[in-house]
């Protein structure tokens, strides 16, 4: 994923955090927050709790993969940071689960994003 894709600092991710809007998922919160300008940016933030350092990155791969080829739906800038819930099992995320799961959310907040954009 290109770096102007990506959330990359503590504070970036914190800034989502607490002025953006909640997305819920069966085992996912999204959290969004519209900016400006420019393109969208994926923040992910897999806890301990999820498992093993090979579950954790399993699990950031495969949300990776799906930002990746849904990339051209998600033309509204926004920052977006996804969260798995703690009941997330990791070995039954697989690329189907998250499309499932995450798109409904991301053409939501892809619509939210453009209505706020065009109000101000």
């Amino acid at each position: 994923m290109a770096k102007e894709h990506r959330l990359l600092a503590r504070p970036q991710f914190q800034f989502v955090f607490d002025r953006g809007r909640k997305f819920f998922s069966r085992n996912f919160v999204v959290f969004a927050l519209p900016r400006e300008s420019g393109t969208w940016r994926l923040g992910l933030t897999v806890t301990r709790k999820t498992g093993s350092a090979p579950k954790r990155n399993r699990v950031k791969r495969v949300i990776r993969e799906f930002f990746r080829l849904h990339q051209h739906e998600f033309d509204a800038p926004v920052d977006v940071v996804v969260v798995p819930k703690r009941k997330l099992d990791p070995a039954a995320v697989g690329l189907d689960m998250v499309t499932e799961e995450l798109l409904p959310i991301m053409r939501r907040v892809s619509r939210q994003a453009v209505a706020d954009g065009d109000g101000a």
